[in-house]
């Protein structure tokens, strides 16, 4: 029963997250749009790096799970491979997740990974359970220009999802346009290594990254076939910068993409 409330609520948090991020389209489309009033920008990115055998990460798991329910965050789990060899390998982990983390890394000149690492906004990373931190971070960059700074809206068509990219005005002016794919919310039973025993629920496991296009400062929009969405749990889109090195960087803009 407690389950099921949860998942009813990320049902509807996630709904309620759609609704918000959704933009209209431009006038003249030869197909009508199916938009939403929309906020298109979001109070911050939560990046979390976590894994199911790490014995610190099930309070960063549970807070997590109260951000992937709040409509002005767009949080994301990425669940990395490294802590497998302590006798549990983690059923959401990825390669990908783990090259994620130690681009950052390198990103932010550090000289090891950690779990359970939140990075915030592609900018700063801080422990993913110290939520005073985490939300105070993502306050004093809201605050400061370094939150969302670049409009995104989502629409879509009958076959395919469009996605609007504003103009940058100020800063960083060339991104890549990445599309973040991720579970529902599912509780997995850990039955060795250091949280042996443990049954937590996880949200937003992040199942594959692919870059749709660049952005160079103005506006601009993309287009994905809709049936890509749709074999996906869920989805996300970053305007996200990257140094020359193809590092990432700060993350300009975000949303979460509608599925029909």
């Amino acid at each position: 029963m407690v389950m099921a409330s949860r998942i009813s609520l990320w049902l509807a948090a996630l709904a309620l997250a759609f609704s918000a991020f959704a933009g209209a389209g431009h006038a003249g489309e030869s197909e009508k749009m199916q938009v939403e009033p929309q906020a298109d920008k979001p109070l911050g990115v939560v990046e979390l790096f976590t894994s199911q055998g790490c014995s610190s990460c099930p309070p960063a798991d549970a807070f997590f799970a109260e951000l992937a329910t709040k409509e002005d965050i767009v949080a994301l789990a990425y669940h990395v491979d490294y802590w497998d060899y302590l006798g549990w390998k983690d059923t959401l982990s990825r390669k990908e997740n783990t090259e994620r983390q130690y681009d950052y890394m390198r990103a932010f000149g550090s000289r090891s990974v950690y779990t359970p690492q939140a990075v915030l906004n592609g900018r700063i990373h801080v422990n993913g359970a110290n939520r005073t931190e985490v939300d105070g971070a993502l306050a004093r960059m809201a605050r400061s220009g370094e939150g969302m700074r670049v409009a995104i809206k989502v629409s879509r068509t009958s076959d395919r999802v469009i996605i609007d990219a504003g103009d940058a005005g100020t800063g960083p002016s060339d991104a890549h346009v990445v599309i973040v794919y991720f579970e529902p919310p599912q509780t997995i039973k850990i039955a060795q290594g250091e949280n042996s025993g443990r049954k937590m629920t996880y949200w937003n496991a992040v199942t594959g990254i692919q870059t749709a296009g660049m952005w160079h400062g103005k506006a601009q929009r993309y287009e994905l076939p809709i049936s890509e969405i749709v074999k996906k749990g869920g989805c996300a889109v970053l305007l996200q910068s990257a140094g020359k090195d193809g590092m990432p960087g700060p993350i300009l803009g975000a949303a979460f993409i509608h599925k029909p």
